[in-house]
């Protein structure tokens, strides 16, 4: 198991290599199986994961109980229910690997001694939760003023993990979208 996910995830000036050593000893790996859940709706986060291979989806169940994707997380990225495990509230979201994954777990315990005791973590924390935050506000109004065929095309670009890797029907729900509706978009691009 390589260590590169610490680096790609981790990344801040203040970082010194004790403290990136401190961080690495305080995750385990995690074998995770296809369909499997990270975190079930209802119970609270406890951990959160670095994922080294693999795809990750977060989903609701909407009012007619259809699993609606809110979210994916790729390979050098954080699957973390950030209010629930923070706010430690039950979470609204399950969590579930789409394929088969390699993560890396840090316990809430272990994530706040590191807040507590590591300015870099600190600084590297608030960035974050700014980045996604950020991304969240992108997300919500890219989903109401650009086109369906627009935020296929934007995923295929920058997220093309999640093109190879994740069924259709999450992919259509994720862009807001029936699966009939992603097979003409998906159609009309190849014939385009």
């Amino acid at each position: 198991m390589s260590t590169s996910v610490f680096h790609q995830v981790y990344k801040h000036p203040l970082f010194t290599e004790a403290d990136m050593q401190q961080i690495i000893e305080l995750h385990q790996p995690v074998k995770i199986a296809k369909n499997e859940l990270l975190l079930c709706e209802g119970k609270t986060a406890n951990a959160y994961y670095l994922v080294e291979q693999g795809l990750i989806r977060f989903y609701v169940n909407d009012f007619n109980g259809n699993e609606i994707t809110t979210q994916f997380t790729c390979e050098n990225e954080i699957a973390n229910e950030v209010s629930s495990l923070f706010q430690r509230l039950p979470s609204v979201q399950n969590i579930q690997a789409v394929t088969d994954a390699l993560v890396w777990k840090i316990d809430f315990e272990n994530f706040q001694y590191l807040y507590h005791s590591l300015e870099s973590v600190r600084e590297w924390g608030r960035e974050w939760m700014s980045a996604k935050l950020f991304e969240i506000q992108q997300r919500s109004v890219e989903m109401i003023t650009q086109s369906a065929s627009t935020r296929y095309l934007h995923l295929m670009q920058h997220r093309p993990q999640i093109i190879r890797q994740a069924p259709l029907k999450y992919i259509a729900s994720y862009l807001g979208i029936a699966d009939t509706s992603l097979s003409r978009i998906r159609k009309d691009l190849v014939s385009a």
